[in-house]
Parts: structure tokens; C-alpha cells; sequence
């Protein structure tokens, strides 16, 4: 006989059941913080292009304190085997998702959460519910709007308009979801405001910066000795990046100028040769030692970039005293200041490169300057152990119910 009664009973049953598994899955029987606990704060971030090295740079100078307990989770970029031939599998921003979801729930059911940083938004959009259950402050460096219109020197193609204004819409969701955003230039945060309808008082502008005292010379070590000004290329990516352009314009200045005049210092891994001049570094790795005694022993860091957000590498050079040249693309001008910290060229022109360069081979004092105001500039506005500790701040008045707004 149907009894109401024990219906009710069984369908609340169920429902306490089903609230206690996801309770498991998602880690929120996890044992409440305690009052003065440090907040569990989950980095989640990605590992491809330059966010490596962000990566990287947070890790060594986010460590336990009094008020927040870190864990580092990195999202991978490669797909290889059974998993490369998954349907939709191999589209980066699916990868990221379901590899992002996938670390956050196995972190909040072992440790617990209590707030989140991701960077980028590509892993983020698909994370779902986690961006509302836990307070999270979603990073990045350009909006997908951005990437779009610098898609070509990317290799990527924008889809379909109803496939656009579909992830526009996602990306705004993600956004919306998110309790606080950090961009690392004005740049993109005027995209946020522009194209995603993102209050400005919601956003930060906080650069990922460089370790400023790891990266500074010694008081006199700037190389300013007879032999030939040494100028320096960092880039994965050298088409992009501008290398064939950068090594072109060099081969004309020894010609121009003389073999003595200039070197050049390419450091990449792709499939260029040296030659009288250009030399090759391969093995050179973030942060290492080598790679910072290379930056001391150049007078000028060259990055003619095709497409960029910002890079992180003209921020090591700024550090390091160089004279700065690139191009006026994404936010780089925020960094390569036109007559002040650097000097910026059209992209795709070799012509106004060799003039460049050679103004700063035959004027010393110049590459002097420019090195100097470059690094007073990373000094007061891109030291990544002073935005780390914003970073910081913000995840605690997060974790604490309250965010206060940076001015920027």
C-alpha cells in the first residue's frame, strides 16, 4: 500500500545520499578551517608559452606563512598517445578544462580549499561549479578577443560567428564567475571592460613581473668593453618572435659596420644555425644562472615580435639594465617604453630594426640611459616578489569575504 509517509522518507534518504557523495568527489566534508588556520589557497595554472615560467616564479615566492597554506597545480599542455586521439581532446582549452577540474577535485578532496587562483582563463571556462563554490580570482595575461586578432602569427583561426559569439559568451561566464580578476597589462584590461562587459573595479592590473634582486647586475658590470656590442634574442617561438627579421638586420650591420661592431646572441630552441656572429644557445633554461649571466655579459635586449601580450623576457632584460627593442604590439609599450626604457620599431621591418640598432652601437651613452630607466622601471612596477605579495593580499581579503580593488 502506498504510504506517503515512507515515500518522502525514501526520497529525502536519496537526496542525503547523493549530497554525501558529492561531498567526497568534490571535498566539501573536508573538516572546516579553524579559526586562525591559514587559508588553503589552490594555484592552478597553466603550462604552456611564458606561463611556464609565471608558473615557475610564483612557486619559488609563494611559500606557507601565517595566513595562507599554497599548493601549486600545473595543468600541462602536451597530449600525446591514446589521449591525442580523443575526439575534441586535442583542442587546448578542452585539455586544460578537464585537466584543471580534474587536479582542483582530487586538491579539494585530500587537502581542501578554501580559495583558488587560476591562470589562465583557458583552463578556468571549463571548470563549471568550482569557480562559484570556491572564491577564486581568475588571471591573465590577453582575453581570447585579443588572441584573436593576433590569431594568424598564433596559427590559429578564428571559427564560425555563431562559434565566436558562443565562447565570447562562455568567457563571460567565466568571468562573471569569477570573484576577482587580474590581467597583466592595461591593455587587457581595457579588453575586459570593452568587449566582455567586466566592471572595472573588479579587476587588478598586476604584471608577473621578474625577481628583480636575482636579475640586477653588479654596480659596474654593465658590458661596456671594446669588443662588439652584444645583443640578445630570448624566444621558443623565433618566427614569431621576430628572429628571422632580428638575424637579417644583424647580418646587414656587419656588412654595414664591420664584423666587430655588433654580436648577436640567440637563445631558442628552434631549428636556426649560427654562424660568424650569431651564436646559438639551446640548453638554456628559466632562471638559470647561465641564462642570467648571458643577459649581463649583453648591452641590448631584441625581441622584434610579430604578436605578444607582453613577455615576460623584456621584463628580465629591463632587470638586467639592457636597452630595450621591440615592437608596439599587445602591451609591450607598457613595458618598452618609446624614447625612455626602450625603443619600439614596426613590426615586419628590417629596414627601421638596422636603424634602430645601429643608433644604439654608435651612441653609448643612449644604451646607458635606456638600460637605467628600464630598470627603475621593473624596480617600481614589475618586481614579481611585490606582486606576488599583491597577489597574496588579494587571496586573503578573498578568503576572508572581502576583496579590496586595486587601483592598478
Amino acid at each position: 500500500m502506498y504510504d506517503p509517509g515512507s515515500m518522502r522518507a525514501f526520497g529525502g534518504a536519496v537526496r542525503n545520499s547523493a549530497r554525501s557523495v558529492w561531498a567526497r568527489v568534490t571535498g566539501a566534508d573536508r573538516r572546516a578551517r579553524a579559526p586562525g588556520e591559514p587559508l588553503r589557497v589552490a594555484f592552478v595554472l597553466e603550462q604552456s608559452l611564458g606561463h611556464a615560467t609565471h608558473s615557475d616564479n610564483l612557486a619559488t615566492l609563494v611559500g606557507p606563512t601565517d595566513q595562507i597554506t599554497p599548493s601549486f597545480l600545473k595543468v600541462p599542455y602536451p597530449v600525446s598517445g591514446l589521449a591525442a586521439r580523443i575526439p575534441g581532446y586535442g583542442n587546448w582549452t578542452v585539455r586544460a578544462g578537464l585537466r584543471a577540474r580534474e587536479a582542483v577535485r582530487r586538491e579539494a578532496r585530500d587537502v581542501g580549499i578554501d580559495v583558488m587562483y587560476v591562470h589562465t582563463q583557458v583552463p578556468a571556462v571549463l571548470m563549471g561549479r568550482w569557480l562559484t563554490r570556491i572564491p577564486t580570482i581568475v588571471s591573465l595575461d590577453a582575453t581570447p578577443l585579443q588572441y584573436d586578432e593576433m590569431g594568424q602569427e598564433y596559427d590559429h583561426r578564428p571559427s564560425s560567428s555563431r562559434v565566436e559569439t558562443l565562447k565570447t559568451r562562455v568567457n563571460q561566464r567565466c568571468f562573471g564567475a569569477a570573484r576577482h580578476l587580474i590581467v597583466w597589462s592595461d591593455w587587457a584590461r581595457q579588453s575586459l571592460v570593452d568587449d566582455y562587459l567586466v566592471p572595472a573595479e573588479k579587476i587588478s592590473v598586476i604584471s608577473p613581473g621578474v625577481d628583480v634582486e636575482r636579475w640586477r647586475r653588479a654596480p659596474g658590470a654593465v658590458p661596456y668593453d671594446d669588443g662588439p656590442v652584444r645583443v640578445l634574442f630570448v624566444g621558443g617561438d623565433f618566427r614569431r618572435k621576430g628572429g628571422p627579421q632580428l638575424v637579417e638586420a644583424i647580418r646587414r650591420l656587419r656588412s654595414s659596420l664591420g664584423p666587430d661592431a655588433i654580436e648577436l646572441h640567440l637563445v631558442t630552441r628552434a631549428a636556426v644555425e649560427g654562424e660568424s656572429g650569431i651564436v646559438v644557445h639551446r640548453d638554456m633554461s628559466a632562471n638559470s644562472s647561465a641564462l642570467i649571466d648571458l643577459y649581463h655579459r649583453c648591452a641590448i635586449f631584441c625581441m622584434p615580435t610579430l604578436a605578444d601580450s607582453l613577455g615576460i623576457v623584456l621584463s628580465e632584460a629591463g632587470a638586467s639594465s639592457m636597452a630595450l627593442v621591440s615592437t608596439d604590439v599587445g602591451a609591450i609599450s607598457e613595458l618598452v617604453r618609446d624614447g625612455e626604457t626602450g625603443l619600439l620599431v614596426p613590426p615586419d621591418d628590417v629596414d627601421a630594426l638596422v636603424a634602430v640598432l645601429e643608433r644604439l652601437v654608435a651612441d653609448e651613452p643612449l644604451r646607458r640611459r635606456l638600460g637605467a630607466a628600464a630598470h627603475d622601471l621593473m624596480l617600481q612596477r614589475h618586481d614579481a616578489r611585490v606582486n606576488a605579495n599583491r597577489i597574496v593580499e588579494l587571496l586573503t581579503d578573498l578568503g576572508g569575504g572581502s576583496i579590496v580593488p586595486s587601483d592598478g
